[in-house]
């Protein structure tokens, strides 16, 4: 066997160590797109949010751009989730009662069409039930929602500005203490 002369040995530990440091360099130089993502801020995703375009229980396009200038309340619910079924009269509720206020409810349903179509008919819900997705749900994380839990429940004053983020049932004396509050804004 022969033997490895230890200048041969440094040479190769010293090519093999400037190779490392300028791959490493050029990385650092000239990100790839496996950088990680920039986490946007909470009036980025409520921008996001009031970009969004979804479907009502009937098959109709609904813009959440048309409600800027309102005071929005957008829950995040699903038929099978018992604390999202027990807000709802309530919301309906003050919805009903604020609606001329500019307050405008939501419900973004993480669920299937039929079930809210079912649920819709059978509980009298007096404000828009759109159908979300997995991706909206996500979504909702950079609101707040960062266990993905429902229900949940942003405020969005008059000035499109995140107010109120809510995770689990809002209590209606709450709900409307914090809504007179943002209408007499």
């Amino acid at each position: 066997m022969k033997k490895i002369k230890p200048a041969v040995l440094l040479l190769a530990i010293g090519a093999f160590t400037a190779g490392g440091s300028g791959y490493l360099f050029s990385r650092e130089q000239h990100p790839t797109d496996a950088s990680p993502p920039v986490a946007p801020t909470k009036q980025a995703a409520v921008t996001s949010l009031l970009e969004l375009r979804l479907a009502t229980a009937d098959g109709q396009w609904q813009n959440l751009a048309e409600w800027r200038g309102k005071v929005l309340v957008v829950n995040y619910w699903a038929t099978w989730c018992p604390p999202c079924r027990a807000e709802m009269p309530a919301f309906s509720r003050l919805h009903d009662k604020y609606k001329a206020n500019g307050v405008q409810f939501v419900g973004i349903a993480i669920d299937s069409v039929d079930k809210v179509r079912e649920f819709r008919t059978s509980q009298k819900i007096s404000y828009p039930l759109l159908i979300g997705t997995l991706d909206t749900m996500l979504g909702s994380a950079a609101l707040g929602n960062s266990v993905q839990a429902l229900p949940f429940t942003v405020i969005i004053d008059r000035n499109g500005a995140l107010d109120t983020v809510k995770l689990g049932l809002y209590p209606e004396t709450e709900l409307e203490t914090r809504l007179r509050t943002l209408i007499a804004r």
